[in-house]
């Protein structure tokens, strides 16, 4: 085919992506229920650009987003963003809408990410999987959620997968051209999440293949090795120290206060370090608890993140790529290398984190679906379109990887189901009454809550005397329970097993609570329950993903209980 032809398929693919990230992108009709987004929003409305240099360079400025669990440019990027569309519209320039300024950023560098993925595609491998790479890239349900969200995960994302490209091109013809862009872009990604650090390594082996390679193919003929030290060491020296100057610039210039607010970015960037180390840092985080590393992401990756179907293409590719790694010569294998160093790397160190979100695996999802375009790049070769039989099984195929995106669009569809709760609470529960809910979750009625009296269970606190007894009253006072999401009870009725957890952090009690709510036993009946899920198209079969990693239910279509007091 000719690139004519090619670049059309890319547009085609860019405009159903599109069409997938943006379909119900308000999708809770302005209530703010991504608590992420929302973060970064009241973070960002208070954001004015200092009118003096003295004014910038105080922590205290009105530039300083004072929030560093993330980097600073999503913040400056969104203010600056959403006061440029609110010269149209004003309304996105304030709370009521410049989260969708942000959503639709979010899909922009998603857009972004798959135009990369077919150019890396093409450059280790062929056009044919570069294309393919990005369609299933566009078809990826992970990506197409969290585009939903203006969060870090898709910016991120597009320039981990723009700073492997760049490095595949400067092993190809190295210069100093390629050298600043990676040190430029490396330092967007920096300044985007700090925890991007970890794609260093793939810049590390980049410098150092060549010599890395010589040195292993014959690491006891020093004559043949030694006299490429020098020119190795050049390397490092020069062009390391490009990228190193560009990407410290870069990231000073886009995130000042890590250096000018440098304690308060010390303490919540240990806060979050904390964090990975210990899943009882923060309540939210408790459902982590009993995760066991490696397989947890790869399960929501698999089942989820991707689908099966497209999950299995992708671990099938994963071989099919190793091998060409092994079999193939020098300039793929060093191609190949980069990719692979950046994959172990990144897998190795977040997939050991001690909580598992599901959105910190999204940097690889490019790389899987570059897996699993080999899988079908293999599947056409041996199995060409020449009879009917074979074109039967590929359109099969093609309606099972269609199946998972288009059945979970089916959320963005259907009114949240907060937002209906909201309307059944205003019309069965009568103004005065007392709703009992949950800590460290969103509250119920979003809206006109001052017509009840609102009392909370603490359910997070350690099972004490003191918890249970304040417990106790409150539901003795309480005409209903509501909650919210399974963001409690679903983690809390897993640590049961005290010997295994740390003092406090065991919930015996809290579980057989649960229980007693749920089988009536407390006194309460359920009377109502409010749920979405995946639906498949035409057959309207129900896709219960509710083993999911929370994360992945819990924004966009949480299920709400509501009991009454019998």
């Amino acid at each position: 085919m000719s690139n004519k032809i090619f670049h059309l398929l890319l547009y085609l693919t860019l405009i159903f992506a599109l069409v997938l990230r943006v379909f119900g992108i308000n999708w809770d009709q302005g209530s703010h229920l991504h608590p992420d987004e929302r973060a970064i929003v009241l973070s960002v409305l208070g954001l004015s650009f200092p009118q003096t240099l003295q004014e910038f360079l105080q922590s205290t400025s009105s530039w300083n987003t004072h929030f560093f669990a993330y980097g600073s440019f999503p913040f400056y990027l969104l203010r600056l963003a959403g006061d440029l569309v609110g010269l149209l519209q004003k309304t996105y320039a304030g709370y009521d809408g410049i989260q969708l300024v942000g959503r639709l950023l979010s899909t922009l560098f998603d857009l972004g990410t798959i135009v990369v993925l077919y150019h890396l595609g093409r450059n280790i491998h062929n056009k044919i999987t570069g294309l393919i790479a990005s369609f299933l890239y566009t078809i990826s349900v992970l990506p197409i959620q969290l585009s939903h969200f203006y969060a870090v995960d898709t910016p991120l994302t597009f320039f981990i997968t723009l700073l492997l490209f760049l490095l595949v091109l400067f092993y190809e013809k190295p210069t100093v051209k390629k050298s600043l862009l990676i040190g430029i872009v490396f330092g967007f990604s920096l300044a985007t999440k700090i925890s991007s650090l970890v794609a260093f390594s793939a810049i590390g082996i980049t410098l150092s293949i060549d010599f890395l390679l010589l040195f292993l193919r014959s690491p006891h003929r020093t004559s043949l090795w030694r006299p490429h030290i020098p020119a190795f060491v050049k390397k490092l020296c020069i062009d390391g120290s490009l990228i190193i100057v560009f990407t410290v610039f870069t990231y000073a210039l886009l995130s000042p206060y890590t250096f000018i607010d440098a304690d308060k970015f010390i303490q919540q960037t240990n806060e979050q370090s904390r964090m990975t180390k210990d899943a009882f840092t923060f309540p939210y985080t408790f459902q982590y608890a009993l995760k066991t590393p490696y397989l947890y992401e790869l399960k929501n990756i698999y089942l989820f993140g991707l689908g099966p179907v497209l999950g299995t293409l992708s671990m099938i590719g994963l071989f099919i790529f190793l091998h060409a790694s092994v079999t193939s010569g020098k300039k793929i294998l060093a191609k190949h290398i980069i990719i692979l160093t950046f994959l172990l790397f990144y897998f190795g160190i977040v997939g050991g984190f001690a909580v598992g979100f599901m959105r910190y695996m999204l940097p690889l999802y490019p790389l899987f679906c570059l897996f699993g375009a080999l899988t079908l790049q293999k599947l056409f070769t041996y199995y060409p379109l020449k009879n009917k039989f074979f074109i039967s099984c590929y359109i099969l195929l093609a309606i099972f990887l269609l199946v998972w995106p288009l059945s979970f669009l089916h959320v963005y569809k259907s009114t949240h189901t907060r937002i209906i709760a909201t309307e059944w609470i205003h019309a069965n529960i009568p103004e005065g009454k007392t709703i009992a809910l949950e800590h460290w979750d969103d509250g119920l009625p979003l809206s006109g809550i001052e017509k009840y009296t609102v009392l909370t269970l603490p359910l997070y606190e350690p099972d004490t005397d003191v918890k249970w007894a304040g417990i106790h009253e409150t539901i003795s006072h309480t005409d209903y329970i509501i909650l919210a999401s399974n963001r409690l009870y679903v983690p809390l009725q897993k640590l049961t097993e005290c010997d295994k957890l740390p003092q406090g952090r065991c919930y015996v009690r809290t579980t057989l609570y649960y229980q007693s709510l749920f089988n009536g036993l407390l006194g309460f009946k359920k009377i109502a329950e409010f749920s979405s899920y995946p639906t498949v198209p035409i057959l309207g079969l129900r896709i219960n993903d509710q083993g999911a990693d929370e994360s992945f239910t819990v924004y966009d279509h949480p299920i709400i209980l509501i009991f009454k007091k019998q």
